[in-house]
Parts: structure tokens; C-alpha cells; sequence
């Protein structure tokens, strides 16, 4: 069981927590075994918009493989705004120390600051907060107009919506991009977007449009990459024609074929177990290519 843990401040954003939430209970959903909780100082915490929250006063107990979340509050400057309590900072310092991962979005950077959490580091917050986040943290290394960073298990991005980013790429980390992609998909984020970095993974590159048919066969494609997969039965499966699956293929991720799908992710596989040491030779047989010819002609074409 993965914890996730939410710290909540008075003047939280909605936004900030509900979207990292969605995002971990929906993970949840799909049979992960996360398990969300939410503390505070006291034990009701109101909302920027208004909305009352109930929370914990009480810490579940925590282990290296639980994640902290501090989502934002509303707060024009840093200095003027609500600020977590010396416990709570103590708290995120002591579950990074034990190797676990934080997490911040929008102004919740602050508190990774004041935790110490951020020296050294590269973070990120709201764009209208990141100078005197500088300014506050002159150790941090603040990194302007992205959207999320990650550095040695401290995570931040840079508010609202960006949480919901943050939350999917920490999914893709621990369990593939094929997760990430189902979970936003069930949430319609189809497009998925990276912090600073360019989309590098083929499941989230061609998964930036709303066709439900090519998203169903992309799902069993991802799932069974390594596969024959004749196209035929790709078109059986999604109940249409061999020549619309093609068409709805190629319309909906900008000029891919199934087989250009699966050929991207078998290519990317490979490339990722050579970097580990493997041979082409045995690369090509993992990623389901009978040897090496294939996988090297495809590697040498650009990238799909």
C-alpha cells in the first residue's frame, strides 16, 4: 500500500489538491493499491473558494515508498501567506531523510523551502511567485516556465492544473506510461504534458486526441506491444474495418498506422534496454522482432 498524503493549509486551492488526488484515487481505481489521507493543524481547513475541508489532525505512519503532497494556497506574495506549522516542516524534512518523495504545487513550494528541501535543488513554482521564491530561497534553484521539476525525490510544479501533470508523471515513474496514459484518458487530460523535458515517451506523444475507438486499440497495443498484432484482428477488436481503424489511426495521432504505433514502441523499448547494457541482438527479441535487422533499419529512420 502506497500512501499519499496530502497536507492541507487554511486558503488551500481546490484545484491544487483535486487534481493530484483524482489522479492517485483514480490509480486506485484501476486496482494500485494507493491509499490517500489528508492533515492539517486543525481538523477543518477552509478552501480558497470557499468550500470548508475536513481533514486529520493525526499523521498516518509513513514509509519510503509514500508520497507527501503540499498543494497551494492563495497567496499573492509568500511572505504575506498562510505557512504550515514547525511540525509540519519537520515532518516533510524526516520523510524525505527516510527516502521518501515530496511533492509541492503552486505555493506549497514554500513550505519545501522553509523544510530546507529545496537547497540545492531545482523546483518551480506559480509564475507570479517564483521570483520571491528566489528571493526567499536564494540556495534553490528556481527554474522559470515550466511546469514541474523533479530532483532527488523533491517534486514541484507550478500550480492548479500543473498538479494533475506532476501527479502523472509520478505515475508514469513508478508504474509506466501506460498507466499514466489510462489515468488520463479516464480523466480527459488526453494531453499529457512533460515539465521542461520534450514528450519522450510514444504511449503519451500520439495519445493528444479525443477518439475513443484509436484510444481502445492504443490500450491493447500498449498492452501487447511485443506481440503479433495483425491488423485485422486490431479491427475486429474495435468493431470496424481494417481500412477505418486505419484512417481513424492516422487522423487521430497525425499520421500513424497501427503498425507505426506498435513499431514506435517496440523501438523505444529497445533503446531502453540497450541503455541498460543489453545487446541489439537481444533487445530486438525482447521487444518481439524475430532479430536485430528490423530494429536496427527502424532505429535509423526518425523518430515516430
Amino acid at each position: 500500500m502506497s500512501q499519499v498524503v496530502f497536507v492541507l493549509v487554511p486558503g488551500v486551492h481546490l484545484l491544487d489538491l483535486a487534481g493530484p488526488a483524482q489522479v492517485f484515487g483514480t490509480a486506485a481505481d484501476f486496482g494500485h493499491p494507493y491509499r490517500l489521507a489528508y492533515v492539517a493543524e486543525r481538523e477543518q481547513v477552509p478552501s480558497a473558494q470557499g468550500l470548508p475541508l475536513a481533514a486529520s489532525t493525526r499523521w498516518p505512519e509513513l514509509g519510503p515508498d509514500d508520497l507527501i503532497v503540499v498543494p497551494g494556497w492563495r497567496a499573492p506574495t509568500l511572505r504575506g501567506g498562510p505557512l504550515p506549522g514547525s511540525s509540519v516542516l519537520e515532518r516533510l524534512r524526516a520523510h524525505h531523510a527516510a527516502g521518501g518523495t515530496v511533492a509541492s504545487v503552486c505555493a506549497g513550494a514554500e513550505a519545501l523551502g522553509l523544510a530546507g528541501l529545496l537547497d540545492g535543488r531545482r523546483c518551480t513554482t506559480h509564475h507570479h511567485l517564483q521570483e520571491e521564491l528566489a528571493a526567499r530561497h536564494p540556495r534553490a534553484v528556481v527554474v522559470r516556465d515550466v511546469l514541474f521539476t523533479t530532483d532527488d525525490r523533491v517534486v514541484t510544479s507550478a500550480g492548479i492544473a500543473s498538479g494533475i501533470d506532476l501527479a502523472l508523471h509520478l505515475l508514469a515513474g513508478r508504474h509506466g506510461p501506460a498507466l499514466a496514459a489510462r489515468v488520463a484518458r479516464e480523466m480527459v487530460v488526453y494531453a499529457r504534458r512533460n515539465g521542461n523535458e520534450p514528450q519522450t515517451s510514444a504511449m503519451l506523444r500520439h495519445r493528444s486526441h479525443v477518439d475513443d475507438t484509436v484510444h481502445e486499440v492504443q490500450d491493447l497495443i500498449d498492452a501487447r506491444f511485443t506481440a503479433a498484432l495483425p491488423l485485422a484482428d486490431l479491427a475486429a477488436f474495435a468493431g470496424v474495418s481494417a481500412r477505418t481503424l486505419t484512417r481513424l489511426f492516422v487522423r487521430a495521432t497525425g499520421g500513424l498506422t497501427p503498425l507505426r504505433y506498435q513499431q514506435a514502441l517496440r523501438v523505444e523499448r529497445a533503446e531502453h534496454l540497450v541503455g541498460l547494457g543489453a545487446t541489439v541482438e537481444s533487445a530486438a527479441r525482447e521487444v518481439g522482432f524475430e532479430d536485430a535487422r528490423m530494429l536496427r533499419r527502424l532505429r535509423a529512420r526518425a523518430p515516430l
